[in-house]
């Protein structure tokens, strides 16, 4: 009878080498890439959005993108003087924290300046997000939604109910006044009701050229 592959036992130490193998690949990457590209550039994210940050990184296929392990990239980069790869990258390793990540491009400082102050994307909000403006919705017939969704708004909150099969706002409501912490029913609602209330952008904080040279951007 063949072994079970559930109660197969995992070595500690080969988890831990596995995890060594990973970051050790993610530097030989990184230190690649510096020699390979013009520039490196630290950028941060607003609103993160997984789908349009890979529809960023569509767009710049020529360039690289690595974003997250911000603790092993700098490893690659070097801390400091004394263990950066190339002159002044350790300036580079300084601003690797938060929703940071870095671009390496062969594209010039103005195109990529110019590409990236040009991108911005409208969104929904999530819970939790601040509320931008005040949105209250007029009682009567909410055409855009099916009989079937009524209960479902009820649950987030709207006073609705089905007359004739159709849904219907029994009175004014007000769902969100700007300066509000979004609910997630708020939230809901307001994707629901097609109101984007975010933005998604990248932002540049600096850049770093294989001359050696580093510049602050914000």
């Amino acid at each position: 009878m063949p072994k079970s592959k559930r109660n197969k036992l995992v070595s500690l130490t080969q988890t831990k080498k596995k995890g060594l193998e990973l970051k050790s690949s993610l530097i030989k990457e990184v230190q690649e890439c510096v020699d390979k590209y013009a520039r490196i550039f630290v950028f941060s994210v607003e609103n993160m959005r997984n789908t349009k940050l890979k529809d960023v990184r569509n767009e710049w296929k020529h360039s690289r993108f690595f974003f997250g392990k911000n603790k092993v990239m700098m490893i690659a980069l070097g801390k400091d003087k004394q263990e950066e790869y190339k002159e002044n990258l350790s300036q580079i390793s300084k601003h690797l924290k938060g929703q940071r990540g870095l671009l390496f491009t062969n594209k010039t400082k103005d195109e990529v300046l110019k590409w990236f102050s040009d991108f911005k994307e409208l969104d929904y909000a999530r819970s939790g997000n601040v509320a931008t403006y005040d949105l209250r919705l007029d009682a009567g017939p909410l055409d855009q939604f099916t009989h079937s969704m009524e209960p479902n708004l009820r649950q987030l909150g709207l006073p609705t109910s089905l007359q004739k099969g159709e849904v219907v706002l029994l009175n004014d409501h007000e769902v969100c006044k700007k300066g509000d912490v979004l609910t997630p029913e708020q939230a809901r609602i307001l994707k629901l009701m097609g109101n984007p209330m975010v933005e998604f952008c990248v932002s540049l904080v600096c850049v770093w050229s294989n001359d050696g040279t580093f510049e602050e951007l914000t």
